[in-house]
Order: structure tokens, then C-alpha cells, then sequence
């Protein structure tokens, strides 16, 4: 079952589900966060690792290069054509156990060719979300720091899952800051 406002607001604020919560949309000029009818919207924080494919030949998950990933901390992110960059959320969330929740890109990125992707938000995962925003463009693009990047969306099942991510001890539980990948 798809979760409302009323439902996200009362678990932010009463489990600490997302910390910090914003109990509205905020739009002022910017690309919105917030609680939406049906989700929330992500902000993402001015801390970002931008890739530069300088040392690398092959981009491997199982043995990722972290020199090809350039540190860059400010409130404007500029990703190079056809490049990427990990950011993490601003918000720190707690997935209850019988929750699951989706993130989707914000469509004022995905119409400049700025494609967010974020995996599930598994039963009992907790930590700052890790963020890719990919530049499909030929040309280099904005992020704008401590805006809306993403909105997750919540989903409660009719029974609790039998093994949480907390359960099986998932390697990015509980992570904290801009997680590159683990084996």
C-alpha cells in the first residue's frame, strides 16, 4: 500500500524516519523538498565525489578505482559532459521493517539530462542515501546543493519481511556520508 503525507509525517516525526524532516514542500526559488501528497522529496548535500576517469581504464564495482573520484564541497556542483558524480541526501532516513521505499529522480534534472538514480531503501536500512546523478549531456551540468535532487516513495506490505537489511548486515548499513562501492 502506497503511504500518504499524514502517514510520512507521523513516522518522521514520531520514529525519526527521515532526520531532519520538513513538513511541507518548500519551492522558494529553488527545486523543491519536502513532504509531497505521496512521498518526500530528498534534498542532496553540498559534499559530492566527481568522477574524472584520470587513473582508471575500467570502471569495476568489484575493485573501484577511488582515485578516479575527485572530493568537491560547495553549494553549486558542476558534473562534466557525460560524467557522473555521487552525492549524498541531506536527510538521514530509518526504514521501518515492513516498509520499502523507492527513489525517483526530480523531473526538472531529468529535462536538462540530469538522471538521479538511488536503489531501494530496503526494510530496517538506515544511513544517509548515496546519490548518482548522471550528465547524459555533451555539456557540463549544475547540481544545486541543499535542493531537491530525488523523492522517495513509500510502501508498507501486508506482512513483515522474514530478513531485514538490518538482519543480514548489508554493507551500507548505517552509512554516513557519500559511500563508494563495497564488496
Amino acid at each position: 500500500m502506497l503511504k500518504n503525507d499524514a502517514w510520512i509525517r507521523k513516522m518522521a516525526t514520531e520514529q525519526r524516519m527521515i532526520d531532519p524532516f520538513v513538513d511541507h514542500q518548500v519551492r522558494e526559488g529553488g527545486i523543491s523538498y519536502g513532504l509531497s501528497s505521496y512521498g518526500y522529496d530528498i534534498r542532496v548535500a553540498d559534499e559530492f565525489q566527481i568522477f574524472t576517469a584520470t587513473s582508471a581504464t575500467v570502471v569495476d564495482p568489484k575493485a573501484f578505482d577511488r582515485a578516479s573520484m575527485r572530493g568537491y564541497s560547495g553549494p553549486v556542483c558542476t558534473i562534466p559532459p557525460n560524467s557522473f558524480a555521487l552525492g549524498r541526501s541531506v536527510e538521514y532516513f530509518r526504514i521501518p521493517r515492513n516498509i520499502l521505499a523507492v527513489c525517483l529522480g526530480k523531473s526538472t534534472y531529468a529535462r536538462c539530462g540530469i538522471i538521479t538514480n538511488v536503489t531501494p531503501f530496503e526494510p530496517e536500512w538506515e544511513g544517509h542515501v548515496t546519490i548518482e546523478i548522471s550528465n547524459t549531456t555533451p555539456l557540463p551540468a549544475r547540481i544545486y546543493a541543499n535542493e531537491g535532487i530525488a523523492q522517495a516513495v513509500f510502501f508498507q506490505a501486508d506482512e513483515v519481511c522474514e530478513i531485514s537489511y538490518a538482519d543480514r548486515a548489508g554493507k551500507y548499513q548505517a552509512q554516513k556520508g557519500i559511500t563508494t562501492p563495497r564488496i
